[in-house]
């Protein structure tokens, strides 16, 4: 017995793909916010590698920072990777098929995409899970340390909210990339 239902699948993908605030209000916000975001990294660490022209005589960054956030360059990469990975996979055949080809073939007797048929084919192989997987992992620790590492950026430092703002971001990057893992294994675990 599966855990969501084919049709409350297919029906929530559909509605996602086709309501006018997912598509022309929400998805443009969430795409300038993703190139903002990105536009902004790579200039505050252009400044932040001018700024100091003379590197340390002594220098220990284990000592003083985590490992994530030493290391958000490389987990952002790998995100944008993945973006890239999952655009081609997913949203550049769709645009494809129902725009450009106006082929609506795949559609259900409700009108609604067979979402959960195409995550099945798409989720078959076991290399593609774990990529997919893999990137949820790296999503996991950019936000580790991003969502708290936001709130210190704009100024919202505290000794009462500080910590709770830190275990709210915990709880996020764990729990969302884990629901999107969860999507990528089911539907492998699935067919065997």
């Amino acid at each position: 017995m599966s855990v969501v239902s084919e049709d409350t699948f297919n029906s929530t993908s559909h509605f996602m793909g086709t309501n006018a605030v997912v598509q022309f209000v929400l998805q443009p916000i969430l795409a300038f916010g993703v190139i903002f975001h990105l536009s902004m990294g790579i200039y505050l660490d252009t400044q932040n590698n001018k700024a100091r022209s003379v590197k340390y005589a002594m220098n220990k960054p284990g000592t003083n920072s985590s490992w994530m956030s030493r290391n958000m360059k490389i987990t952002g990469i790998m995100i944008l990777l993945f973006l890239g990975l999952h655009f081609y996979d997913f949203w550049i055949p769709e645009l494809n098929t129902k725009y450009i080809v106006g082929d609506m073939s795949g559609l259900n007797e409700h009108g609604g995409m067979r979402y959960f048929e195409e995550l099945q084919h798409k989720f078959a192989d076991p290399i593609w899970v774990i990529l997919y997987v893999l990137s949820f992992v790296f999503l996991a620790l950019h936000l580790l340390h991003g969502f708290q590492s936001a709130f210190q950026s704009v100024g919202f430092r505290h000794t009462k909210y500080t910590p709770i703002i830190q275990k709210l971001g915990n709880i996020y990057a764990i729990v969302v990339p884990l629901g999107f893992m969860f999507i990528a294994i089911f539907h492998y675990v699935s067919q065997l």
